[in-house]
């Protein structure tokens, strides 16, 4: 448990320009990490997964909602948040073996909880998925740092192309054992054939456990989602450029990226369970452009007013992630009765005599379940952030 001052996680203030030009702590990096957990914890949590609004969910297989771009802009934000970490020791161009291992330490606290969280409540080892959200941070958290302290912009650059042709050619040339010729499809594509042989199918995801959308070989285009944040903050770090015009680069650079993205779908799909190319180069564009608007806004002009409740979320984004999981199948352990003579959890007992009567559209109902959650969320985060105190893992 790490304790910050009030000070230094302080909105309120107004910040010059001058400043805004200076490597330095970024109020909308943690509004944008804010705004991303909380749409995490709205789209995890409905009311009713039978009634959820289209934005809300995940598209069926190709294609990109709302939803799908929430996983994308975390990594990229952890891209970004690295850099602001490390970059005064890459700087100083000394030893580097003792912030490398607090690097793997970190990832291996992150990979763990998220096993944790793929155990609880059952603890069942033999059927336990060892891949998934947290997993996949810890692994492009650990592969973009590495990979930041050891090389210049230049050869990220060249590297998230590789990375992402690499992946394309893999996914789309490479016969798959078993099946015969290259093909996308949920089971037979070449990423799940590859998780099948090596994690093996009782430890993969386990509303399919036939493939995983957070697998093995998907990390390898994820690492470039993370590395788009890692050059988006060494071009924010710079001293010379005046403000505006590094926000005005990053609109252009994230409008390219959206648009290549774009061009390059009807051969290879926007995908996010394969995390395909395009996805990478789709949500990362938006991303980019994201966060440029923000550190316009908050950095840049001082307009912070508004932004408590993203920052309170941001600076405890993985605590809250993580609190909210484990308490959702905490809740789910004990059965109540519900309107029709069935039983649920407390969660849905909650839901189905507190909120489900007062709307008549269910997908209504369902969406302010969701957003009830997200601001019982906000007052407990608020009251830490008062405290001054953040969890880091």
């Amino acid at each position: 448990m790490q304790r910050t001052t009030q000070a230094a996680l302080d909105t309120t203030g107004t910040l010059p320009l001058a400043e805004a030009s200076q490597p330095g702590r970024l109020i909308s990096l943690d509004v944008f990490r804010g705004l991303t957990v909380m749409a995490m914890i709205l789209v995890n949590n409905p009311g009713d997964w039978g009634h959820i609004y289209p934005p809300l969910e995940h598209a069926e297989w190709n294609g990109c909602t709302p939803t799908d771009l929430i996983f994308p802009f975390f990594l990229f934000i952890v891209g970004v948040s690295l850099v602001y970490a490390l970059d005064g020791v890459k700087r100083q161009g000394g030893p580097q073996g003792a912030v490398m291992w607090r690097v793997l330490r970190r990832a291996a606290m992150l990979f763990g909880l998220g096993l944790l969280l793929s155990l609880y409540p059952k603890f069942n080892f033999p059927v336990v998925r060892v891949m998934g959200v947290l997993q996949r941070i810890a692994l492009v958290f650990l592969g973009c740092s590495f990979i930041f302290l050891k090389t210049s912009w230049r050869t990220q650059l060249w590297l998230i192309a590789g990375l992402l042709i690499g992946y394309a050619v893999l996914m789309q040339l490479v016969p798959v054992p078993g099946f015969g010729p290259a093909n996308l499809e949920p089971a037979t594509n070449l990423g799940a054939w590859l998780d099948r042989l090596i994690i093996s199918e009782p430890h993969l995801w386990k509303q399919s456990r036939t493939w995983d959308p957070e697998g093995l070989l998907g990390t390898l285009p994820a690492l470039g989602t993370g590395l788009l944040g890692v050059l988006t903050a060494q071009w924010l770090r710079q001293p010379g450029p005046e403000p505006a015009a590094k926000v005005a680069w990053l609109f252009v650079a994230g409008g390219a990226l959206t648009l290549l993205g774009l061009l390059w779908a009807p051969w290879f799909p926007i995908n996010k369970a394969l995390w395909s190319s395009p996805y990478v180069l789709y949500a990362g564009g938006l991303a980019m452009a994201g966060l440029a608007a923000l550190y316009w806004v908050c950095d840049v002009q001082g307009h912070r007013a508004w932004t408590r409740p993203a920052v309170v979320y941001g600076v405890n984004a993985i605590l809250v992630f993580c609190l909210s999981a484990l308490l959702s199948r905490t809740f789910g352990l004990f059965k109540l009765p519900l309107p029709g003579g069935k039983t649920g959890g407390v969660k849905e007992w909650l839901y189905e005599w507190a909120i489900a009567p007062h709307f008549a559209d269910p997908r209504l109902a369902s969406a302010a379940g969701a957003l009830t959650l997200v601001v019982i969320w906000y007052f407990i985060l608020s009251w830490m952030y008062k405290k001054g105190v953040v969890l880091k893992v």
